[in-house]
């Protein structure tokens, strides 16, 4: 189809990754069909009226706004999320939070673990574990921010979760937050803003233009909330319990030296695809 070349042309010459992929789940969401169609119905012409979608399309991510948004939904432990720009874009990276804690939860004593999920976004961690576990978890997923709640609400039913996770209101820095939770929990997991606050300037423009900002942000040293939740371990967790967080690049040895510090226990790291430490883990006593 000349258009797949020419738009994938002219997404190349301005500097854009994947431009062939792009423009393929542009249009395959334009005529509401797979990707494979597309080339299945080479010779059909478009109607003016999905040119014209196609078009304005292309211009929003020309504008750099990412394609997860444009389409509505992105893709995390083979399951559709719905996102848009009040809520984090999840990361493959991610996904190994969400094995490491299956991994826990396959061994621990109880058929109906608990766990909270802390800055849960579009509620991508907190459905996958509800999904995935052969056990009957229950999920407490918190946030900050009402956009992102609503988002993880719709999600919530997408995905027929509603018995197993409940979405709650409430701020981690709030001196107040462990009155508000139903704790302890057998598991505490987290992928909370981590990015150091001199450097959301350095962001693509992806990221810094469209993501919301307040759940990237980590502080001055991006370890204002990792340092939170580990100061919250004891209050939250049951004993032998586990924690499990995310943080960003260079930031695994400051969160180990936290969560030792708080007196936690087994307290190591896990590398994502692309060999940066991504993943912390450690439990109580």
């Amino acid at each position: 189809m000349e258009l797949i070349r020419w738009s994938t042309m002219y997404l190349r010459e301005r500097g854009f990754n994947d431009a062939r992929l792009t423009v393929e789940l542009l249009l395959a969401h334009v005529l509401s069909c797979r990707r494979i169609d597309l080339y299945l119905q080479f010779e059909k012409p478009l109607t003016e009226e999905e040119l014209a979608s196609f078009k304005s399309l292309l211009l929003r991510r020309l504008k750099h706004e990412p394609v997860q948004y444009i389409l509505g939904e992105a893709h995390f432990m083979g399951f559709s999320f719905t996102v848009e720009p009040g809520v984090l874009i999840p990361r493959p990276e991610t996904e190994i939070l969400v094995e490491e804690a299956l991994k826990y939860l396959s061994d621990v004593p109880t058929e109906n673990p608990r766990a909270l999920d802390v800055c849960t976004g579009s509620g991508n961690i907190a459905i996958a574990l509800a999904k995935m576990s052969r056990k009957k978890i229950q999920v407490d997923a918190l946030d900050v921010s009402r956009e992102a709640l609503r988002i993880a609400a719709r999600n919530v039913e997408k995905h027929a979760v509603s018995e197993q996770v409940q979405l709650i209101h409430a701020d981690i820095m709030d001196d107040e937050v462990a009155s508000l939770l139903d704790a302890p929990y057998d598991l505490i997991v987290s992928n909370p803003p981590y990015i150091p606050a001199s450097e959301i300037t350095q962001l693509e423009p992806e990221i810094q233009l469209y993501e919301p900002l307040s759940a990237l942000n980590g502080g001055e040293d991006g370890m204002r909330y990792i340092s939170r939740i580990v100061n919250l371990t004891h209050e939250l967790l049951l004993p032998q319990g586990m924690l499990i967080f995310e943080v960003g690049h260079n930031e695994a040895d400051k969160a180990l030296t936290a969560c030792e510090n708080e007196g936690l226990l087994n307290v190591h790291i896990v590398k994502d695809y692309s060999g940066i430490e991504r993943v912390v883990i450690a439990s109580r006593k």
